[in-house]
């Protein structure tokens, strides 16, 4: 007796397309999304260290509510007029790769009083702010007094020497304060290298 004929030959076309429909619709889904609900970012300089280094790779939350000590990814061409001071740029791993975009590390909420001494002693509405992530060269520099605009958040580099941030734009419209449209979104996870792998938040 022969063998019958496998049921792949005898199936309707619409049948064999189904699994490659699926397949194709899975790929649109995440693409889709990448833009929309996370976008990935690799970190080439070093305003951020310790906590970042460069060749860091990391998973941003776009949408999402921003606390004080999150590091958010911004729009630095309107933010801060496009300079690029002290590194901090990111490079977009798939979308926007000419996009001027900073990783810093919100410091002040809309309507805090932020300031520093000359020792880089920060105080947030008085208070002085505990910062066990700041690079071992510390924060020394010129002291400044400023209040954070309605809708505008306070942005620091957490390797203060190297780093352009809202301290180098108090002068600027907003005092130096990014706008929540600005905001990109916020970091909450390294995915490379993988000895470093793991959750980014306060």
């Amino acid at each position: 007796m022969t063998g019958g004929a496998s049921s792949s030959e005898g199936a309707p076309p619409s049948r064999l397309r189904r699994p490659a429909f699926a397949a194709l619709l899975v790929v649109a889904l995440v693409a889709v999304l990448h833009g929309i609900v996370v976008e990935t970012f690799t970190v080439p300089s070093s305003s951020m260290e310790p906590t970042l280094r460069p060749g860091d790779r990391i998973v941003v939350l776009r949408h999402t509510a921003i606390h004080r000590g999150d590091l958010v990814v911004f729009d630095a061409g309107e933010a801060f007029r496009g300079s690029d001071g002290g590194g901090g740029v990111l490079a977009a791993l798939g979308f926007h790769p000419g996009r001027p975009v900073y990783v810093k590390r919100v410091v002040g909420m809309p309507g805090d009083r932020v300031s520093a001494d000359s020792r880089g002693v920060l105080r947030i509405n008085g208070r002085v702010q505990p910062e066990p992530y700041l690079s071992p060269r510390g924060a020394k520099g010129p002291p400044f007094d400023t209040t954070v605009p309605a809708g505008r958040y306070f942005v620091l580099g957490d390797r203060r020497a190297d780093s352009d941030d809202s301290r180098n734009h108090l002068g600027d419209p907003g005092g130096g304060g990014i706008r929540q449209g600005d905001v990109i979104g916020v970091a909450t996870w390294r995915y490379w290298p993988t000895s470093s792998w793991g959750r980014l938040g306060p």
